[in-house]
């Protein structure tokens, strides 16, 4: 038995992976030709290449010498391989002749018979192991040379049993793959299911119910008004250089990618300096306000809560907490169908996806009366934390089920298992993971 670094021990012969596979390396991209002969071709770049197959356009396009198009033409069955972003990322080839590659992208063809369908399976190993961050050296732009990859140390059994491998996880991964397909399926019925009890939570259908162009079905009791006839003021987080602020730790700084639907992430927070703070004092936040995305993908709101009372804030909307509406019951609209209908109808003709704060003081919402918006925002509160409790089990699923697909790969092709043997067994029972 021998140990290979990245993949642990392997009963299956040990080889460098250009004694089983010829790596070429596509070509730098030509815009244009350097001589009469040169013609125009498809090519694949890296983000051509994904997992469940290589994606083909014609639309993209290079120059290409008739020597580079014959020497690096693809071909149905060759194995195409990400030199850079997301290393390693592979996919098996199997479409019409006539494309080429480009130098983000190697080519793995077998020697004497071996398997590429195997080898794809090798390489999903590599990508779930962390020996890439080595391989590629972290500290950098991570790629995947020629040599790293001709070079790396794989598992090579004989022709017959890569091919045996292969078909066995073809078939095994299929099912795995099929349940984690569920698991998403759930997991965006959950999702429509959350838009609905927002909807739900700021409207009311019924015969004393009216329709509002903008704001959808709602009582005929409930005032239909613009926010800033609600709330006393909008700031807007730092705009300029914010991450001239950055600090190790200190005062919360959040961010646009921390406001979720509901909810703020700390993942990722950055942070600032107490003295900062004070002297940002209109980017400010409290315990009550509501912060709405205003740029990229604008629209999603979250209230601040206790935990980030006196926090700072970086371009980001700040609706300040009024007298005439929840702040729960402000960010519930602005994320449900109809609020998010107005951030779509403020970016109608716009250059760039921003909301301004003008602009969200002019979105018009219902206000029932506090104690009617507290009835609806504890009714929608239960059933979120009712489909989060599902949610979170449904995710647990298939996090097992993705690192069980991984840890029969990895068993796979190292051998700890006789793939001929367990065909139709549940192999998955018994792998470590």
């Amino acid at each position: 038995m021998t140990t290979i670094p990245w993949l642990g021990q392997v009963r299956h012969p040990v080889g460098a992976a250009r004694h089983a596979f010829k790596i070429t390396l596509g070509k730098m991209f030509q815009a244009s030709p350097s001589n009469s002969t040169d013609v125009e071709v498809p090519y694949f770049k890296s983000i051509s290449v994904q997992w469940h197959g290589v994606q083909l356009s014609q639309e993209i396009r290079m120059w290409a010498t008739p020597a580079e198009r014959r020497d690096l033409a693809v071909r149905t069955g060759d194995l195409l391989i990400c030199e850079g972003g997301d290393v390693g990322r592979s996919a098996i080839y199997d479409g019409p002749d006539g494309f080429i590659f480009e130098k983000s992208v190697h080519r793995a063809r077998p020697i004497d018979g071996s398997s590429t369908r195997y080898f794809w399976y090798v390489l999903q190993a590599l990508h779930g192991s962390d020996w890439l961050d080595v391989l590629c050296n972290k500290a950098t732009i991570r790629h995947l040379t020629g040599e790293k990859l001709a070079s790396l140390e794989i598992p090579i059994p004989p022709q017959e049993e890569q091919r045996r491998i292969a078909h066995f996880l073809d078939a095994e991964t299929s099912h795995i793959d099929r349940l984690r397909a569920k698991r998403r399926e759930q997991m965006e019925l959950l999702d429509e299911r959350r838009t609905a009890a927002l909807a739900e939570c700021v409207s009311l259908s019924g015969p004393d119910s009216v329709r509002h162009p903008l704001v959808g079905t709602v009582s005929r009791s409930w005032p239909v008004l613009p926010l800033r006839r609600v709330i006393p003021a909008v700031n807007v987080g730092v705009v300029i250089n914010p991450s001239t602020y950055f600090e190790e730790d200190g005062v919360p700084f959040i961010h646009g990618f921390n406001v979720r639907s509901g909810w703020i992430d700390p993942h990722g927070m950055k942070f600032m300096s107490s003295d900062s703070n004070e002297e940002l004092g209109r980017s400010r936040v409290y315990s009550g306000d509501v912060l709405v995305v205003r740029a990229g993908s604008p629209g999603r709101a979250a209230v601040v809560t206790e935990e980030y009372d006196g926090a700072n804030c970086a371009s980001v909307l700040i609706l300040r907490r009024g007298q005439a509406m929840l702040p729960q019951f402000l960010s519930a609209f602005i994320n449900s169908p109809a609020g998010q209908g107005q951030v779509q109808l403020s970016q109608y003709g716009a250059a760039q996806e921003v909301i301004s704060a003008a602009q969200a003081l002019s979105f018009v919402a219902p206000v029932p009366n506090l104690a009617e918006q507290q009835y609806r925002v504890d009714r929608l509160n239960a059933a979120l934390e009712a489909q989060n409790r599902v949610l979170s089990k449904i995710q647990h699923q298939a996090s097992l089920l993705s690192e069980r697909r991984q840890a029969l790969i990895t068993a796979a092709v190292t051998g700890q298992f006789d793939v001929f043997t367990a065909s139709g067994r549940n192999v998955i029972e018994g792998v470590t993971v």
